[in-house]
């Protein structure tokens, strides 16, 4: 690798003070960082310790696990068999999954590629994380779950949907996903280490995942080792892989213009508004330019990938930590490279729609007493009732009234208007909480987290 040092020295040394500080802020035992301005690699480095047992430090070449950064790439394989003629965006999958139940017949692949399908996302409760499942046998869970919508009608991340697509790979074109991928997209960019995860192959400079219980240090959690290679993200790779990647990306490799259009084109819906989603990027908007890019979580890691078109900036984090955040690493660094990058400071906004937080408040009140009400909710999470609804009560229990409730952020995503709050209880409490609401006036979104 070619390292051009076209960024100045204290611009890299600030780089790497703020990473060290937010690896010593989320206790992150190891990260790498790439970034890439205008083409050049101003930075491929490895800190902390890839595996703490061993003392192992992180290289450039340490191997990380994508988690769903990973859909990138398969969507970039779908798209080559859509360009061979194997397949086309708008067929529906029951053309290739003819024992797909009625209400799934009006899927199309764009719905998968999109996570506008309403194929739920799989849970520990619809799917055992430590039994190997076939490919087949994973085709019928799927089948077996009620669609969260109408396909198309609205957004909603689905690791199932990108599940299926492996599926669907094999059954146009025989072949299993991960070699398809590695033929077509890992080998022709020259991404040489990077590969489906594999526990039993013997894989150099492979980093050990870690997370957080009880503030200590523990191994990631064991998953069976079939249901470790599935299309939602079930990849090795290192920033070197990454960086050749972004050197495709940049030429429009591997696909034709019109696919890679199509990929960064954000979704869009059955009621004509779109949702900042492509087919595997997240495509949105920042500090006036395009950016666009993806984050990963599985298994003791957390990744992202985030490409500030304007800049013309690429920046890669990869994290051993199942609690790390490399969104704040790839943030950081983007407003060092360039203060406007920098997020906008915190600080609430005005709040004109005061319904809206007398509905939080409500919310909140409820969460705390332990009731709130099914039928209030519509297109959340399997496993919200009764599960995350638990976990709130527990979390806001016997805390009272609010003492503050500050508007930080209203969106609109979709066709849902999107609330961020930062809720103060007494005793210094402090909480993030996100509502969204659909157009028929219910929660289609509550996220709770304490400060």
């Amino acid at each position: 690798m070619l390292l051009a040092t076209t960024a100045p020295a204290d611009t890299l040394s600030r780089v790497e003070e703020l990473v060290r500080a937010e690896m010593a802020r989320e206790k992150v035992p190891g990260v790498a960082v790439a970034v890439v301005d205008h083409g050049n690699v101003v930075m491929a480095e490895g800190y902390g310790r890839a595996n703490v047992e061993h003392n192992v430090p992180v290289r450039p070449e340490t191997v990380f696990q994508s988690g769903s950064l990973g859909k990138q790439f398969t969507a970039a394989t779908v798209m080559t068999l859509v360009e061979e003629g194997k397949l086309a965006l708008d067929d529906p999958i029951a053309k290739y999954f003819p024992e797909a139940p009625p209400a799934f017949r009006a899927i199309t692949v764009r719905h998968l590629l999109t996570h506008t399908s309403g194929i739920p996302d799989y849970t520990e409760g619809t799917i055992d994380l430590r039994r190997d499942y076939t490919e087949d046998e994973l085709a019928r869970m799927a089948f077996g779950l009620e669609l969260e919508f109408a396909p198309g009608s609205r957004w909603n991340y689905s690791n199932t949907g990108y599940l299926m697509l492996g599926v669907l790979v094999r059954r146009v074109s025989g072949r299993f996903y991960g070699d398809v991928l590695r033929e077509r997209v890992f080998a022709p960019l020259g991404m040489k280490t990077a590969r489906i995860i594999s526990e039993e192959d013997i894989v150099p400079n492979r980093a050990a995942g870690y997370r957080l219980v009880g503030g200590e240090l523990k191994n990631q959690e064991w998953v069976a080792p079939k249901l470790n290679t599935t299309a939602d993200g079930s990849l090795y790779f290192t920033v070197l892989d990454l960086i050749a990647w972004e050197k495709g990306l940049r030429a429009r490799a591997v696909l034709r213009p019109d696919s890679w259009a199509a990929t960064f084109q954000p979704v869009r819906l059955t009621s004509g508004r779109t949702y900042p989603y492509g087919f595997g990027w997240v495509v949105d908007q920042a500090a006036g330019q395009s950016v666009v890019g993806h984050g990963g979580s599985w298994q003791g890691f957390r990744t992202q990938l985030t490409r500030y078109l304007g800049n013309d900036l690429t920046i890669v984090v990869l994290a051993n930590l199942a609690e790390a955040e490399p969104d704040r690493f790839v943030s950081g660094i983007a407003a060092i490279f360039d203060p406007k990058l920098a997020p906008p400071a915190p600080g609430p906004i005005a709040d004109r729609e005061p319904e809206v937080t007398a509905r939080l408040r409500g919310l909140l009140a409820s969460a705390g007493e332990g009731r709130l009400c099914p039928g209030e909710f519509a297109y959340v999470r399997a496993g919200f009732f009764p599960d995350t609804a638990k976990r709130y009560a527990e979390l806001l229990k016997g805390l009272g009234e609010p003492q503050r409730v500050d508007l930080m952020e209203r969106r609109e995503l979709g066709d849902d208007r999107v609330y961020r709050y930062e809720v103060a209880y007494e005793g210094g409490r402090t909480f993030r909480v996100r509502i969204g609401i659909a157009p028929d006036a219910k929660l289609s979104t509550l996220s709770i987290a304490a400060e």
